[in-house]
């Protein structure tokens, strides 16, 4: 009969749980595996959904309806509290992108709220200590929450996937605008996007609005193309010579057009 010995089948016992142990932990991962491409597919599924009328709770405890967002751009932040690093800075990220967007478009050209999807966390006080430690003025940016069921519908409308993790929770870092209208306009993805990825859409939006009067809507029209960004100052700025260009190129084909049509007429008489 083969004698092992003691040494050698204690370690073959603590080799065998460990496998056991290993094998339950990798179960657990293909349960939370997080698939970016699906994620990336779900997301932009949504694009020009209408987004419900969603009732959230501020980081004061009373409720925000979505609806009252309505009539200009929203911008949503998808984010959980319990997150040291990824959030955390992507919100600041956003923060600082959000005041280039302001300086450039207006103050109150367009609305932002962070949510929070942890439900068993995310709560108002949560909320707003997050925000207060990210430095983030909340009277022009709200940071709302929510029960299990409304953030499940509202991810569900904004193609957000999330998934628990060991870590926390594996996610797509996403920010979706949402124009006038409530319908998923544009998302933008990672956590230090490019400037215009954020900031080009809401132009579009803030100065394409249908509903100015026609003074007010050639106005928008010009800063819509003469926004423009200026990578070695890191900003947006207005560039008149955009608009000259433009006016000058339309004189020439104009004059031209004249100047064609008499040729024309000419030789109708002749």
């Amino acid at each position: 009969m083969l004698r092992v010995k003691p040494w050698i089948f204690l370690l073959l016992c603590l080799a065998y749980a460990g496998l056991i142990k290993a094998d339950a932990n990798h179960g657990q991962m293909q349960m939370s595996a997080f698939g970016r491409e699906e994620a990336l597919e779900k997301s932009q599924s949504v694009i020009g959904r209408l987004v419900g009328n969603h009732r959230l709770l501020d980081t004061a405890g009373k409720y925000v309806e979505l609806s009252s967002y309505s009539g200009k751009p929203l911008v949503i932040s998808l984010i959980y509290t319990s997150c040291f690093h990824i959030c955390p800075t992507t919100t600041q990220h956003l923060s600082s992108v959000v005041q280039k967007a302001r300086e450039a478009l207006g103050n109150e050209t367009f609305n932002i709220i962070s949510v929070g999807f942890d439900v068993h966390r995310d709560r108002p006080p949560v909320m707003e200590q997050f925000a207060k430690k990210q430095n983030i003025d909340l009277t022009s940016w709200r940071f709302l929450s929510a029960d299990e069921a409304t953030i499940g519908r509202l991810s569900e409308d904004l193609g957000f996937i999330y998934y628990p993790s060991p870590n926390g929770f594996d996610h797509l870092i996403q920010t979706s605008i949402i124009d006038g209208q409530g319908r998923v306009y544009r998302q933008v993805y990672g956590m230090d996007f490019d400037i215009p990825l954020l900031i080009d859409p809401l132009k579009a939006l803030v100065f394409s609005s249908e509903d100015k009067g026609l003074v007010e809507g050639v106005s928008n029209k010009i800063r819509l193309f003469c926004t423009i960004y200026d990578p070695a100052r890191d900003k947006y700025r207005f560039d008149y010579s955009v608009f000259i260009g433009t006016f000058i190129g339309f004189m020439c084909v104009l004059v031209f057009g004249i100047q064609l049509f008499k040729e024309w007429r000419l030789t109708l008489r002749s």
